[in-house]
């Protein structure tokens, strides 16, 4: 039986610690939340399966986190001349050498 204290989690009674039982009522309201659909931008998501949502307005069904329908950002790297723009400066093998020799 749910209760206006623990919430969803109600259901599992004294069991598995107080700890678990709160990550379960965020992850649950989370999930049953409804959200804005990436295609007609109307708050109609909703959860099919493990990370399948679909928008019940115009059936668009995508994949994206299990719990929360989002999907992080990549990280994006410059191509620059065929090396990444993101790298440092790189050494030359003779200057390495020349340090190591350098510290003897």
């Amino acid at each position: 039986m749910r209760t206006k204290k623990v919430g969803i989690a109600g259901k599992y009674g004294p069991r598995y610690g107080v700890r678990i039982r709160r990550r379960l009522t965020e992850i649950e309201t989370e999930r049953a939340k409804r959200c804005v659909c990436p295609r007609c931008e109307h708050l109609t998501v909703q959860r099919v399966d493990s990370s399948i949502w679909q928008c019940s307005r115009c059936d668009h069904k995508y994949s994206a986190g299990a719990y929360i329908p989002k999907v992080r950002g990549f990280r994006r790297e410059e191509v620059v001349g065929g090396e990444a723009a993101e790298e440092g400066p790189k050494e030359d093998k003779k200057a390495k050498g020349a340090k190591k020799e350098a510290k003897k």
